[in-house]
This record gives structure tokens, C-alpha cells and sequence, in this order.
């Protein structure tokens, strides 16, 4: 065999075109772009501010709309779903307890906020009392039912669990008054 016949591969690359140099140019600069980082760094509380404007505008774009349903549509924007936290009054839990007074004009001397002492009349007469709550906050006067003032009027007052318990033995026994505090 001759030599020709046998033909020597060539190495990769060498059946690529010729290099050419490529041109100088000077770099490419930002204008501006130094100063921005470093006015954007010195003034971080207003960098921060923007940031959580723009974040809490995402947010309630993001949010539940009117019209579409469900119960999140019922509830106003921004609350909580979760039940509402109960007042504590000296590290107890207060709830609503509603008490019928046996005099219903003294309940329309009350509104909403007043404060009040419960006191129990015992059917012995008129030195058979004892209060049984004091300083209680009246919450809520609900509107009377047709032909109910002769047993009393409806207070709900805000007081703590074990008081509440009491109200409702002491109404059940005896006729009930409140003193404005």
C-alpha cells in the first residue's frame, strides 16, 4: 500500500475558517447608575417604605373581590377570619350575659358603655339585698317585645365567666335592679 492511498485524518477544528481579530471599542458605561445604588443604600428606611407600599398594594389587589361568592365576600377587607380574641378584664375571660331588670324604666335611663352594679332582691323584703355584680359594663339595651315591660326589661352586661354564672342563679331566684355606678 502506498502511502497516498491511505489517507491521514486531519485533527478537529483545522476545517474551520480563519480567526479574526475583533475591534476595539471603549466599555459600555451605565450614566447615573453608581449614583442611584448609592442613594438607594444611604436611604434604606424610605427604600423599605416603598417596598412595603408596593407590597401591600399587591396584596389587596390580590385579595378576595365583592361579587364572588363564598364567605370571604361577606366578611370587610382587611379582618381577620379567625374568631375575634374575647376582652380579658384582670386576666379573665369576660363574656355577655343577659340579665332582665325587674324595673323597666330604669332600664331606659342606660345606654350602651354605662357602668352598673347589679343588686338582688330577695322576696323577703326590702332588707333582704346583696349585690351581685359591680361595676359591670352595660353592652347591649335590647329592644323590648310587644307587651313584655310588665316582667322587667333585658340588659346584656359584659362580665366574667363566674359572675355571669351568678347573675343568672341570682335572676332566677330573686328580682334583679341595677344602680348607676
Amino acid at each position: 500500500m502506498s502511502r497516498s492511498a491511505v489517507a491521514s485524518p486531519l485533527p478537529p477544528g483545522t476545517d474551520a475558517p480563519p480567526t479574526c481579530e475583533v475591534p476595539h471599542f471603549d466599555p459600555v458605561r451605565v450614566r447615573g447608575g453608581r449614583h442611584r445604588l448609592h442613594r438607594l443604600v444611604s436611604h434604606r428606611r424610605r427604600a423599605v417604605a416603598v417596598g412595603l407600599a408596593v407590597t401591600a398594594a399587591a396584596l389587596v389587589a390580590a385579595g378576595p373581590h365583592p361579587g364572588t361568592g363564598g364567605q370571604d365576600a361577606q366578611r370587610a377587607r382587611g379582618h381577620p377570619l379567625t374568631e375575634p380574641v374575647r376582652k380579658r378584664h384582670g386576666g379573665q375571660q369576660l363574656v355577655s350575659a343577659p340579665v332582665r331588670i325587674a324595673d323597666a324604666g330604669t332600664v331606659r335611663l342606660l345606654g350602651p358603655g354605662d357602668r352598673v352594679d347589679v343588686v338582688a332582691a330577695g322576696d323577703g323584703g326590702a332588707g333582704d339585698t346583696s349585690v351581685i355584680a359591680r361595676g359591670v359594663r352595660v353592652t347591649e339595651l335590647p329592644e323590648p317585645v310587644d307587651g313584655t315591660t310588665a316582667d322587667g326589661a333585658l340588659v346584656v352586661v359584659s362580665v366574667p365567666r363566674a359572675t355571669a354564672h351568678r347573675l343568672i342563679g341570682a335572676g332566677a331566684a330573686s328580682r334583679l335592679a341595677v344602680t348607676l355606678c
